[in-house]
């Protein structure tokens, strides 16, 4: 493999195994901002997103001006997937955006908003989310997308050039087209994302993700025992592994009937001794966004 330059310049092997392990969703409902805080201040997890888009953003906001410990980025939100819980852009209300359903909420799925998202409206969009962020104080240390919803040819310029210019890491998959799927595209759109960044973005000075892996929303039994098998079989390099935790409420039942038990899984397997004594005891390493966002603004050095 082709060693991480980031990871060298941080002081890492190239057979070290260094994790960011991540808590998407950050700001959906009223349990995953409470499991996020209590999810940092037990040690485990490294890293969260916010999705500026959602009701409860400014009490995620709140919370994390609380724990600035708290390492948070920005979830950048094109699609509402939800039934009956749902939330639009922050930028605009214009049909024309290509960002609207036809209930002016943003679109359920990612291909939705890939196949009729104006390219200008998602510029402006991605930019809005992050400067609302900023706005409310929080202490952005990356970028990533949710659903995926960024990884397409049309959009994924806006989103490299928003790392850059804020001078931010941007979640991106060195690796291929699993890597992709893991965020949750279908196999078509994952090549396609695959292959943009092989050709137009791959020479930039872009913090790349080594591999992208996570656990499943449609697995709720045997928890912690598929964190110990994903952890098991983590490959040297900077992985960034994706979970979902929540505090079992009945707002959170109501909102993600398909996958609350999953994202309260999630939250309960990752406050648990046991699992973060089996990763200190397989010589991962884990890392936040921090130190990234250091080096590219060059307050660190190797």
């Amino acid at each position: 493999m082709i060693p991480n330059p980031y990871l060298r310049q941080l002081g890492f092997d190239i057979n070290d195994r260094v994790v960011i392990i991540h808590a998407d969703d950050v700001g959906m409902c009223q349990a995953t901002i409470t499991a996020f805080i209590d999810l940092i201040e037990f040690g485990l997890i490294s890293s969260g997103s916010i999705m500026v888009p959602c009701p409860w953003f400014l009490q995620a906001a709140a919370a994390c001006g609380q724990h600035p410990e708290a390492d948070t980025g920005v979830h950048l939100t094109l699609t509402s997937e939800w039934s009956t819980y749902r939330w639009g852009p922050v930028s605009t209300r214009d049909p024309a955006s290509g960002l609207l359903d036809d209930f002016g909420y943003l679109h359920h799925r990612a291909h939705q908003v890939q196949e009729h998202g104006d390219p200008q409206y998602i510029q402006v969009e991605l930019q809005a989310q992050l400067s609302r962020a900023l706005d409310a104080g929080i202490q952005v240390t990356h970028i990533d997308t949710h659903m995926g919803a960024v990884a397409h040819p049309k959009f994924l310029l806006a989103y490299v050039r928003l790392a850059q210019a804020h001078n931010l890491p941007a979640m991106i998959p060195a690796n291929g087209e699993r890597d992709w799927q893991e965020l949750g595209l279908d196999s078509a759109t994952a090549a396609n994302a695959a292959r943009f960044v092989r050709e137009t973005i791959h020479d930039q000075d872009l913090l790349q993700i080594d591999s992208v892996r996570g656990l499943r929303l449609d697995q709720p039994q045997e928890r912690l025992a598929q964190a110990k098998s994903a952890f098991n079989t983590l490959q040297p390099g900077l992985t960034h592994f994706v979970i979902h935790p929540a505090q079992d409420t009945p707002e959170l039942r109501a909102a993600t009937p398909s996958t609350w038990q999953c994202r309260v899984g999630d939250y309960q397997v990752f406050a648990n001794e046991d699992l973060l004594n089996h990763i200190r005891n397989l010589g991962i390493q884990i890392i936040g966004y921090k130190p990234f966002v250091q080096l590219m603004q060059g307050e660190l050095r190797s």
